[in-house]
């Protein structure tokens, strides 16, 4: 699973604004301690479907920061997923006709929001040419 760091700089009305080193464009606003790991998460998966949508490649975690959201495995390999789309150059058009799909159901594979059969993304991964592994640490 990927674990993104986060900073947080006080702001001097209570609020914490929450930065990911690793993805510079995303930013959240936290308004005290009681929803930080929330609205952490929730900006991360924010800045996450915006490089999925523009087929940007996502940078992979590395930074240190004053605080972490890990991914689940579902979205863990949606991230995946769309990485090796951006580096092979393939569509969602492209994957729907290779999985004999219709292109919605290409836009749910990709949709951090969606709960996905990992089976879906498992055959989307084979007909890329790659495996999904999963492993328990």
């Amino acid at each position: 699973m990927l674990t993104y760091c986060y900073t947080l700089t006080p702001d001097t009305n209570g609020t914490n604004l929450i930065q990911y080193p690793d993805l510079p464009e995303g930013a959240s606003v936290s308004e005290g301690e009681h929803d930080l790991a929330a609205n952490a998460a929730e900006g991360l998966e924010a800045i996450l479907q915006l490089y999925i949508d523009a087929r940007r490649p996502i940078p992979l975690p590395t930074a240190v920061g004053d605080g972490s959201v890990t991914l689940g495995a579902l979205a863990t390999a949606k991230v995946f997923l769309s990485n090796e789309m951006v580096q092979q150059g393939i569509r969602k058009t492209e994957l729907a006709r290779r999985l004999g799909v219709h292109n919605p159901q290409v836009d749910r594979l990709l949709d951090l929001s969606h709960s996905s059969k990992l089976e879906a993304i498992e055959a989307a991964f084979h007909d890329l040419g790659r495996r999904l592994d999963i492993s328990v640490a």
